[in-house]
């Protein structure tokens, strides 16, 4: 049995009131150290170098992606401060990004929109019942898409600056389904409107998702709480695309040659003593992103020390953050 090998207690993390945006620093101070730019110099990743291929992998939680929004924007401020330059993105330091639910949309919105993290957490944060897949059928909410529609406009998957991966469920072939920047590139048939992946990564999309030349579609769809149903956790998804990708990642070989940051939600939130059916897929989401968290950092074996980093709260009214390393116990 596996067990987290470090758990920090942060009391500056108050629910509500913003709290999110104080994440503890000490996460932040072990990922520069260990994981970012520790041996090697601070400097924009290159997905064809021989270095280690960086992948972000992020998913939205339960939270609709409120805390990976924040994790996000610290560490671009961060990047900010360390690079010297007011103009460095996310995107800017890693090679590749997976994202489901909420995350999807984060991912897509760093890597092919290019917006500054700070400005695609308020999105997120304008915009909870969207993300967290609790929106209203009239009002406001009567077209939750909207909101995708006016970040993404006319892009597609292929205008992603690098490698996108964003996992999603086929209702017809009752299958995963993975929108990959790599095939969109390759055809016409697997090249969508981001803004209708990223709704429908969400659960809020239109009823079908079509490509570029109409020859794909799919009835894509999102368990509730904007996490994608059996990819709550996109990071085995990401990593499986760098090993056997070897036209963008010739020199990724094995475990040893990535370094993966995945970050998480708040895996309790809108938990509650009453079963209902939403309650139970967030349950569910939250033990398939345990059990991903758990095999991907196995699979990373004496690397996973410092080339693997889980990011979650696993309870935000009792402020507990987890660094999850697993370790074998």
């Amino acid at each position: 049995m596996a067990t987290p090998a470090i758990a920090l207690l942060d009391q500056s993390l108050p629910f509500g009131g913003g709290g999110s945006d104080r994440l503890s620093k000490e996460i932040f101070s072990i990922l520069e150290s260990n994981f970012l730019f520790g041996a090697q110099a601070l400097e924009p990743a290159g997905a064809c170098s021989a270095g280690r291929v960086r992948v972000l992998s992020i998913d939205g939680g339960a939270d609709g992606g409120a805390l990976a929004a924040a994790a996000l924007v610290r560490l671009e401020r961060r990047l900010q401060e360390l690079s010297g330059s007011p103009e460095a993105r996310v995107a800017d330091y890693f090679d590749v990004a997976a994202g489901s639910g909420a995350g999807g949309f984060l991912a897509a919105a760093l890597f092919a929109r290019r917006m500054p993290a700070e400005a695609a957490r308020d999105v997120v944060a304008k915009n909870r019942k969207v993300f967290s897949g609790r929106h209203g059928r009239g009002g406001l909410f009567n077209r939750p898409e909207a909101v995708f529609k006016k970040v993404f406009g006319d892009l597609t998957v292929r205008d992603a600056a690098k490698p996108l991966l964003i996992p999603c469920y086929d209702m017809a072939t009752a299958a995963p389904f993975v929108f990959s920047r790599a095939d969109a590139v390759e055809a016409e048939a697997f090249d969508f409107p981001l803004w209708q992946v990223c709704a429908a990564a969400c659960g809020v999309g239109p009823a079908e998702v079509a490509s570029l030349d109409g020859r794909t579609r799919l009835r894509a769809a999102a368990a509730a709480g904007g996490t994608g149903a059996g990819v709550a956790n996109p990071t085995a998804v990401a990593v499986t695309h760098v090993l056997h990708n070897k036209r963008e990642f010739p020199f990724a070989a094995g475990a040893g040659d990535l370094v993966v940051l995945s970050l998480g939600g708040n895996a309790a939130a809108g938990s509650g003593a009453r079963a209902s059916s939403s309650s139970l897929l967030r349950i569910a989401g939250a033990c398939q992103a345990d059990m991903v968290d758990q095999a991907v950092s196995m699979a990373f074996g004496e690397n996973r020390a410092t080339n693997y980093i889980r990011i979650q709260v696993n309870n935000l009214l009792s402020c507990t953050v987890i660094f999850s390393q697993f370790t074998p116990g």
